[in-house]
């Protein structure tokens, strides 16, 4: 095998790995039924994987690794780590039992994080983003138009774009996204968000909220203090949060002066 490439017109070739036997043969049975996958290999620790994935002798190119996140050794993030610095990384999808590392696996760029017992359907899903990873462009360069975060509802994780969230609640060490299709409540700081997705256009305006400035319809004063309103996006409706005054000039740059300097200036 030899580092990653693009699946093109072949089916997946993929890796999994897993330090526990039954639940290796459990994940390497159901992806092998999956239609889109031609090729499934193993490894019982990340070492062998590691070994596996830089061997260039074979003919098969690794689109993926499944990966437990617990093992012995060289555990499954520090594994995902190492293969982000390749030339040409396989997608990475997360297999484990706790759903407590979303926040460390969505810093690595998981395609997918997947909870145990595995269901086919989630896979199936699973499966289908990986193909969409492989099928990307691999000269571009360009930042993805949209990111995914890992959201745990019922025992099932799935991924919410961040297109989606409108504004984001801040809830203790937790953050609550608020988005066209319901609430989520993720173990992630809105710090940890407010600085990732700020070249997105989301803006803090308060120690409890960050909001996208693309729903900001407008600003008022309420009382002695500021409130930013949003306009309604799907099911989620039109409100206004609370502005402090450390937030309240940068909102105001971002919102009128930042404008009126582009306008003035054609």
């Amino acid at each position: 095998m030899t580092q990653a490439g693009t699946a093109g017109g072949r089916g997946l070739v993929v890796l999994a790995v897993d330090d526990e036997r039954p639940a290796l043969d459990e994940l390497a049975f159901l992806l092998r039924r999956q239609d889109t996958v031609a090729e499934v290999h193993t490894a019982q620790d990340a070492t062998t994987a590691l070994r596996q994935l830089k061997q260039t002798t074979g003919q098969s190119v690794v689109d993926a690794v499944f990966l437990d996140i617990n093992m012995p050794g060289l555990d499954g993030l520090e594994l995902a780590g190492i293969l982000s610095a390749f030339a040409r990384p396989p997608a990475v999808v997360f297999v484990t039992a706790h759903d407590d590392r979303a926040l460390a696996a969505y810093d690595l760029g998981a395609v997918d994080y997947l909870l145990k017992p595995l269901r086919e359907d989630r896979l199936a899903e699973a499966v289908r983003r990986v193909l969409v990873a492989r099928r990307r462009p691999e000269q571009s360069t360009e930042p993805s138009a949209d990111e995914v975060i890992p959201v745990e509802l019922g025992g099932t994780t799935t991924l919410v774009q961040r297109s989606s969230v409108a504004w984001v609640e801040a809830d203790g060490d937790y953050a609550r996204l608020h988005t066209a299709t319901g609430s989520h409540l993720v173990r992630i700081p809105i710090s940890a968000l407010e600085s990732r997705w700020a070249e997105a256009g989301f803006l803090r305006v308060h120690r409890s909220y960050l909001v996208s400035l693309r729903l900001v319809t407008g600003i008022r004063s309420v009382g002695s203090g500021l409130v930013v309103c949003l306009r309604g996006s799907g099911d989620l409706a039109a409100c206004e949060l609370p502005v402090s005054r450390r937030h309240a000039r940068e909102l105001k740059d971002r919102l009128v002066r930042g404008p009126l300097q582009s306008w003035s200036s054609r």
